[in-house]
């Protein structure tokens, strides 16, 4: 259960590897949070994670591999991490996603399911799941990685953007059923941050990095707040960007 300061305890990171995921987790563990269970599809950097989780406070850690391009493992994958927490699950972050280079993959069918297996298919069919279990016990709270590219999206990744989209959109939808539930469901909605997966991209304007982006988790899961935007300021940038006339949002991100 959460402490008495309203702190996970135990906590499942899907994507528990990325350079996100991780920073959150060290975050979490700083404040009390003292059962980890990190799954994802590489076994040494999720040690390395559950290392880290250990040095800023974590007394337990375990782990969990999976592949997202396969989506028939998503709800056991869940399952197996719920166990091995092996009590009441506080906080499911999802941080399944996959960015790659668009006009490589567009025409390949292929590598074009495979995007959307790993950035819609596979965090809806473990959200399903990860729902069901925390509405059983009666609380928790979910925190899904979206991205600002979800709110419009634009040519040069429309992929992945369009993938971020719909699951956005989707968490949405549950976010609005679990109300009642004693359950929670809220965004993170960050711009370009400098990690691993946009490594070699140009910089853009409101880039930050993984810390920066874990201290604003932290703000937002103490608050609340529905949509947890990263840095906060792109809620005004894009209040504005989502109303621009296709003409001029095309020209202004041709390039990006």
């Amino acid at each position: 259960m959460e402490n008495a300061f309203g702190q996970p305890q135990n906590v499942v990171v899907l994507g528990g590897s990325s350079d996100i995921a991780r920073a959150i987790t060290k975050k979490l563990c700083a404040q009390r949070t003292h059962t980890v269970v990190l799954a994802g599809r590489n076994q040494e950097l999720l040690d390395v994670a559950a290392a880290e989780a250990q040095e800023y406070g974590a007394t337990k850690t375990d782990t969990v591999l999976f592949d997202a391009t396969d989506v028939t493992n998503a709800a056991r994958t869940v399952s197996d991490a719920f166990d091995k927490v092996g009590e009441h699950v506080d906080l499911v972050v999802v941080a399944v996603g996959l960015l790659s280079d668009q006009r490589a993959i567009e025409n390949d069918a292929t590598a074009v399911q495979e995007s959307m297996n790993v950035n819609f298919t596979w965090p809806v069919v473990a959200l399903a799941e990860i729902r069901r279990r925390l509405v059983a016990q009666g609380s928790g709270r979910i925190l899904v990685i979206s991205s600002v590219a979800s709110v419009r999206v634009r040519r040069t990744m429309y992929l992945y953007a369009g993938a971020k989209a719909g699951l956005d959109r989707l968490c949405q939808g549950i976010a609005d059923s679990l109300e009642g539930t004693g359950v929670r469901l809220q965004l993170l909605r960050p711009g370009v941050v400098r990690s691993r997966m946009t490594e070699g991209q140009s910089p853009v304007p409101f880039t930050t990095g993984v810390n920066e982006v874990a201290e604003n988790v932290m703000r937002g899961l103490a608050s609340g707040e529905r949509v947890i935007w990263s840095p906060p300021l792109l809620r005004c940038v894009f209040a504005v960007l989502r109303h621009l006339p296709a003409p001029v949002w095309r020209k202004v991100t041709a390039d990006r």
